[in-house]
């Protein structure tokens, strides 16, 4: 018998308990470790931010969902990681033994390395269903007493699409409500050129994305550097491609929402031998950590390197649909690992994204997310914003039926012409000893 624990229930973690259930044997244990038993659906904080969606509406209850599927939960959370001892230390002071761990924490939200930024201080945020409702209080004042509008991410963020989805939502949003004539945006980002999202650009998202910004009157600045954040002010130097400063900007706002930085979760962050330096985990080609070999991670708390130099700081993303490869092949090396057997499932990695702008959309396919590839795409249309609400609503009913499959992300795919979503690698003997 072997206990096999995820830490984490987000979107990665829920999924990864789910899937993993179906490869253990019957005298297996499965446990999952969160703060609390709600999962929430993070894609549709922008609309929550704007008053198109209510917490209820993208929130699900696990507790319920696993205990029927056999899955136990801890609510405590986890304070500390101590993969020597096969230990997680909880917060309530006890402590949970693993045989295998996967960690699917996510993110801690860096938000203290720029002063001023953050919901607890001078700049709003849709990481967090609770930062979208206190942004939603926000939107209501700037419609009420229209102003500038800052929107973007900071140095050192790796995660740009949902920046650009919520300077797109808001942007229809403030049509809506009739005083977007009244409202200057500007959207600022580390990224070398507006598109290039962490891969460097993915088909024409360069040309889409300034296209698009240009029929909507936003401007930006990109080579963004943010330093502060005052009350209504942002203040961000433009740099050079030598990282040399060309030009510094103090920008008035109403309201702003800038993406942080991201890092590992205290639980993990300076465990030798498990992360790198910001605290994500250091995994190899099949999800597990050298050190460690029974520790495994997916999703946003994986260490990543940069797919290029640029002269800030700019994280690669991992994308929901990425992430399901990352979980089918996990699930399959620990099967095997519980069979006596070697990993030998490489997940496909494949960037795929859509990109909802309140009205339309661009979606865009890297296929591998790491240049070069395969399939290099882009599209924008209406299509995008109906495909990204049937999205949302396939997923949440996945997770409250407690399922891994993806019926209706393998149709969408299906449709563009891409492999299915959790295609994975399987290597053959020669290739597993190369």
């Amino acid at each position: 018998m072997s206990h096999i624990v995820v830490l984490g229930a987000g979107l990665g973690g829920t999924i990864m308990a789910y899937e993993m259930k179906t490869k253990l044997r019957r005298d297996d244990r499965l446990t999952v470790v969160n703060l609390g038993s709600t999962y929430s659906f993070v894609p549709s904080n922008p609309w929550v931010a704007v008053g198109w969606r209510q917490p209820a509406d993208i929130e699900v209850d696990l507790a319920p969902v696993l205990k029927q599927r056999g899955i136990e939960l801890r609510p405590e959370g986890a304070k500390r990681v101590e993969p020597t001892e096969n230990r997680i230390q909880l917060n309530d002071g006890t402590s949970i033994y693993y045989d295998y761990l996967i960690i699917a924490t996510g993110p801690d939200l860096a938000f203290d390395e720029v002063p001023g930024l953050g919901p607890n201080a001078h700049t709003q945020s849709v990481c967090q269903t609770d930062h979208a409702l206190q942004a939603k209080v926000a939107f209501d004042k700037l419609v009420k007493t229209p102003g500038p509008v800052v929107i973007g991410a900071v140095q050192g963020a790796s995660c740009y699409g949902p920046a650009y989805e919520f300077a797109f939502i808001l942007e229809t949003a403030l049509r809506n409500a009739r005083v977007r004539d009244r409202v200057p945006m500007t959207f600022v980002t580390p990224e070398p050129y507006i598109g290039h999202l962490g891969l460097d650009g993915v088909g024409d998202t360069k040309g889409l994305i300034e296209s698009a910004m240009r029929d909507r009157h936003i401007k930006w600045i990109t080579n963004a550097r943010t330093t502060k954040v005052e009350p209504e002010k942002l203040v961000v130097e433009e740099v050079n491609d030598d990282g040399t400063v060309k030009a510094t900007h103090e920008l008035p706002f109403a309201f702003s929402m800038l993406l942080p930085a991201f890092r590992g979760v205290p639980a993990v962050l300076g465990v030798e031998g498990l992360t790198n330096p910001r605290g994500f985990i250091v995994i190899d080609k099949h999800q597990r950590n050298p050190t460690f070999p029974n520790v495994f991670g997916v999703g946003v708390c994986v260490a990543i390197p940069p797919v290029g130099k640029t002269p800030l700081a700019v994280g690669v993303p991992k994308t929901g649909f990425m992430i399901e490869s990352m979980v089918t092949a996990t699930a399959e090396n620990i099967a095997s690992l519980l069979k006596g057997e070697q990993p030998k499932a490489v997940a496909t990695w494949n960037a795929v994204c859509l990109a909802d702008f309140g009205d339309d959309g661009i979606a865009f396919v890297a296929q591998p997310q790491i240049p070069p590839r395969n399939v290099n795409w882009s599209s924008q249309g209406k299509w995008v914003h109906a495909a990204k609400i049937g999205f949302e609503k396939y997923f949440l009913r996945k997770v409250r039926q407690g399922k891994a499959e993806t019926f209706y992300e393998n149709l969408v795919l299906d449709m563009l012409g891409i492999k299915k979503l959790k295609e994975i690698h399987v290597e053959t003997a020669e290739q597993a000893q190369s």
